[in-house]
């Protein structure tokens, strides 16, 4: 699987955060969740970490799994 690309995520004042995807927006993080979340980041591989916060970490396997023999039946 390829590991993720493309986010970004950007800090304000107030202390929300929100992560982009290209030119999307994913996700808004704001108190406890974004403080985590920036916690992460620094520890961390960024991108995986963006990934698995917008819930965008899964794509591409999905189609594959349909198709494996103990799915089937």
């Amino acid at each position: 699987m390829p590991r993720p690309h493309g986010f970004s995520y950007r800090r304000y004042g107030d202390g929300t955060v929100v992560v982009t995807h290209g030119a999307h927006t994913a996700a808004v993080l704001r108190g406890e969740r974004a403080e985590r979340f920036l916690d992460e980041v620094d520890c961390g591989d960024a991108q995986l970490v963006m990934a698995r916060w917008t819930g965008n970490y899964k794509r591409g396997n999905e189609r594959g799994a349909r198709a494996h023999p103990r799915n089937q039946g």
